[in-house]
This record gives C-alpha cells, sequence and structure tokens, in this order.
C-alpha cells in the first residue's frame, strides 16, 4: 500500500500513524453501497469517515450484459474510484482482513489497525470460481466465458460471433447471487443474436438451473416462460454446476433433487457459467456473520439494516443476510435506511427506518427488449411496480433505454453523490 508523506515528515512516523488510524465512522467497501453510503453521509454532514477499499476502478457492472451483447464496449462501464470518494472522507486503499466488534478495530491486509465508533460493513460479494472443478483454469478459452468479469464479458461477445451451432449452455448457481436475473439475461440476449444471425434453429439453447423455477415472483415468471418458449430454450432445474471439462467441452451437474447426489454430463459448444457466489472470506470467519451460515452474510435485521449482535455496526448490499435480490436497485433503497438509522443511533436513540425489501431487476430477454420487474419482501417476493401508468409486466422498448441510458446516467451522475 502506498504511503503519502506531508512535509517533514519520515516514512516511519507515516507508517506508526497508517497503523493507528481512529474514525467516527468506518465503510468497509467503496462499491456501489460504501460509496453510495459515505456519499449520503457526507452530505448528512458526517466529516470524520473512512473507506476501506483496494481497487482504483469502479464498475457498473449491471452494463457487463450490454457488453456481451455487442451493444456497448467494456471500458464504458469504468471510471477511476477516486472520482467518486467523497471530499475529505479518508480513503484506505487496501483489503479489510479482519474486524474485531468488541474492540471497534478492523484490520487490513497490509496491517493497517483502524479504530472506530461505528461501522458500516458493505464489501459486496465474492465469486467462487474455485467451487467448480476445472472452470478457473478454462474461463476466456475454449468457448467458456462469464458476464460476471469485467474482462469476460466481452468474451461473451467474441465467441457469440464464433459460434457456428449446436448446443449453448447457461448455468446458474444454488446460491444467492449479485443480480439474479443476470445468467437468464446473457442467455435471452445469447439467443436473440443467434436468432438475427440465423442459427438458432441450428442451436441447442440449454439452461442448466440449480433454482426450481425461472423466477420466484409469479408476474415476473410467467413473461419468462414466455421467452423462453419464444427461442426454444430447454430448462434444466435442480442441476448444480461441478465441474467443467474443457478438452472433452462437456459441464457436470450435481442433481440437486437426487438424495444419490448422481451426475448429469451435458457436451456444450458454448458455455456461460455464473459461479457460486458468498460473503467474502474476512466475514464469514469472523464474527458479523450469521451463526452458522456456511456462506458467510451478515446478521443484521432485515428492517433496520442494524447487526443483531453489535449496534454499532450497520451492512448493507450484497454482504447483509437480506431475504431479496442483491442488486444495485436495492442499494439504492437500503443507503438511506442506514443513514437515517446510523445517525440516530450516533445520537442515542432507536433506529426507525424500514427497509421493506425492494429490489429490482430490469431483464433483458431481447435486443431492445427489457421487462422491469420489481419487488418487496414476501413468500414470495411480491410484486412492487414504482413507475405510474406503464405496464411493467410486459417486455417494452422503453425499459430497454431505460437501462442502456437511463440507469447509466443516475447511477454515475447522480446515486453514488448521494443524490437519490
Amino acid at each position: 500500500m502506498a504511503i503519502t508523506l506531508s512535509h517533514g515528515q519520515s516514512a516511519a512516523s507515516a507508517v506508526s500513524t497508517l497503523k493507528k488510524l481512529h474514525h467516527r465512522i468506518v465503510i468497509i467497501g467503496g462499491g456501489t453501497a460504501g460509496i453510495t453510503l459515505a456519499a449520503r453521509l457526507a452530505r448528512a454532514g458526517q466529516t470524520d469517515m473512512a473507506i476501506i477499499e483496494p481497487s482504483s476502478t469502479h464498475f457498473y457492472q449491471p452494463m457487463w450484459t450490454l457488453v456481451a451483447g455487442g451493444v456497448v464496449g467494456a471500458n464504458t462501464t469504468a471510471r477511476p474510484e477516486e472520482r467518486y470518494v467523497p471530499r475529505n472522507v479518508h480513503w484506505v486503499q487496501d483489503y479489510a482482513q479482519e474486524i474485531d466488534p468488541e474492540n471497534k478495530l478492523v484490520t487490513t491486509r497490509g496491517g493497517s489497525v483502524i479504530g472506530y465508533d461505528f461501522l458500516v460493513v458493505a464489501p459486496g460479494i465474492q465469486l467462487d470460481w474455485h467451487k467448480v472443478e476445472g472452470l478457473a483454469e478454462t474461463l476466456g478459452k475454449n468457448m467458456v466465458t462469464s458476464n460476471y468479469r469485467f474482462d469476460l464479458a466481452p468474451k461473451t461477445w467474441e465467441f457469440l460471433r464464433q459460434f457456428k451451432g449446436g448446443t449453448a449452455l447457461f448455468t446458474a448457481p444454488g446460491t444467492p447471487i449479485k443480480c439474479g436475473g443476470a445468467p437468464q439475461k446473457a442467455m435471452y440476449l445469447s439467443a436473440d443474436y443467434l436468432r438475427r444471425k440465423g442459427i438458432l434453429k441450428d442451436t441447442k439453447v440449454i439452461f442448466g438451473s440449480a433454482g426450481t423455477t425461472l423466477f420466484g415472483t409469479p408476474e415476473v415468471r410467467k413473461v419468462l416462460e414466455g421467452v423462453v418458449a419464444r427461442y426454444g430454450i430447454e430448462p434444466r432445474f435442480y442441476r448444480e454446476l461441478a465441474a467443467v471439462d474443457p478438452v472433452k467441452k462437456e459441464a457436470i451437474f450435481e442433481l440437486k433433487n437426487d438424495p444419490a447426489k448422481s451426475r448429469e454430463t451435458i457436451p456444450f459448444d458454448f458455455l456461460h457459467v455464473v459461479p457460486p457466489q458468498s460473503a467474502p472470506d474476512f466475514l464469514k470467519n469472523g464474527p458479523l456473520a450469521v451463526p452458522g451460515d456456511a456462506l458467510g452474510w451478515v446478521d443484521v435485521d432485515i428492517n433496520t439494516l442494524q447487526h443483531k449482535r453489535y449496534p454499532d455496526v450497520f451492512a448493507l448490499g450484497d454482504c447483509a443476510n437480506l431475504p431479496t435480490a442483491k442488486t444495485g436497485a436495492a442499494v439504492r433503497k437500503q443507503a438511506p435506511v442506514v443513514v437515517q438509522n446510523l445517525l440516530s443511533v450516533m445520537s442515542g436513540k432507536t433506529p426507525q427506518a424500514k427497509y421493506n425489501g425492494y429490489s429490482s431487476c430490469p431483464l433483458v430477454t431481447g435486443y431492445g427488449k427489457l421487462q422491469l420487474a420489481e419487488f418487496i419482501y414476501g413468500t414470495p417476493n411480491e410484486w412492487h411496480p414504482t413507475i405510474p401508468l406503464i405496464d411493467t409486466k410486459k417486455e417494452r422498448y422503453d425499459m430497454w433505454l431505460l437501462k442502456r441510458y437511463g440507469l447509466p446516467f443516475l447511477y454515475w451522475n447522480l446515486m453514488l453523490r448521494g443524490l437519490v
């Protein structure tokens, strides 16, 4: 980690200062959740804050679907992180490694120990490529790709253009993932591209999903069932991807509905993989995780977003144990709740603001087609449209324009500035 010396300061004293930081509010994570929250807190008058974030680049990940479809270039989704860290917020460019909530300390990989009065945990989610045997070694090669990485989304587009027909296989894991609809967005846009290219008729499109249905919310599922029929897609549920053989071009699935855990092998000519996902390792091995939860989600009240055992700790975004989709839209509604409740706790009051589980998923179903799925807490999640006078149950061109132009503008210019 680089150290900046002030005038007349020795390197030794700089290291000493670095390792003894203390801030009133410390935010772990400088992605969508961390930056949005920091911006809102800064606008609320908070000045003694630090963000722990290792990356020098901030990505607008929802656009990687369109990168993979050849609609936009990958570089349009990346901007310098420093442009969005609010002024006067101390940016610790390092990885969080350990949280000690009893002593109110965060230790970084670089060796810094940062004290806090209040902590907000928002480091996002971990992509567990290693949990699928043979996958990590073949990503970006052998017609195996994924839209879940900046460098791989362009590979999806490259491989689609090389594809001559055969079996196009798309997977979805059984763990919670960021943007639950992303596996299907990749599939539908690819199928539409193959249709336009004239080779969809020569292609078997298979959806190997560990889930039990296309989508939990009935209003959304009904539309997606029509999309699947339109492209002739074959859904195969209860299938957890266990291994990839790049030489034989075979994907091996474990059958989740079989007590014997038998396996099914599906040959492929093109493979798009969504990896299993979990909370970052430093969380799942630490005291803030839900007790007994192997995936390590942070144990917060699903409405107030305050930690259940440590009242000076809050969490939002993908790392939290919230029974709703892990999306930027969810963060946009969670951030003001955390701000209000954190300020209440800081002033000795009981948190009153409530998050209702709102999330949305702009489901791309083809070029120029999108269904805007919006929902709140429920079993299943309850359909909850927020745009007046428009029937968002349908695939719409105007909603495609919203994703292509409106949402990126809102993200970079308003959300990350704490304005919406």
